[in-house]
């Protein structure tokens, strides 16, 4: 049974930190490549940065660009998004995502792609 179990949300002040952890379980997790979605209230999911099998090819959104930070540690089967800078537009629920892909495939930035799904960790920056 494949588990992915997102932590490290919480309350944070305009231009403040976080760093999000997805652990892993129950799949070969260095077969899959790994995404970070988020969705707000009322409106849809969104892409926020992906990361390859071996971390080698990283993709960000506009919006996250200079400021999020995708990495993995295939080791312990878990990839994070360190957050910095972060702004009240940036409050959501983020969620990671697994998909399974041959080697050298880049990532997919599109959600309905993903097969496994956490279930999401709520993050708010206030102003």
């Amino acid at each position: 049974q494949v588990q992915l179990v997102e932590s490290g949300g919480g309350l944070v002040q305009a231009g403040g930190s976080l760093r999000l952890s997805c652990a892993a379980s129950g799949l070969t997790f260095s077969r899959f490549a790994m995404g970070w979605f988020r969705q707000a209230p009322g409106k849809e999911r969104d892409f926020v940065a992906a990361i390859s099998r071996s971390g080698v090819i990283t993709y960000y959104a506009d919006s996250v660009k200079g400021r999020f930070t995708i990495s993995r540690d295939n080791a312990k089967n878990t990839v994070y998004l360190q957050m910095n800078s972060l702004k009240p537009e940036d409050t959501a629920v983020y969620y990671c995502a697994a998909k399974g892909v041959a080697v050298g495939i880049v990532p997919s930035r599109r959600p309905h792609e993903y097969e496994y799904w956490g279930q999401g960790t709520q993050v708010t920056v206030s102003s």
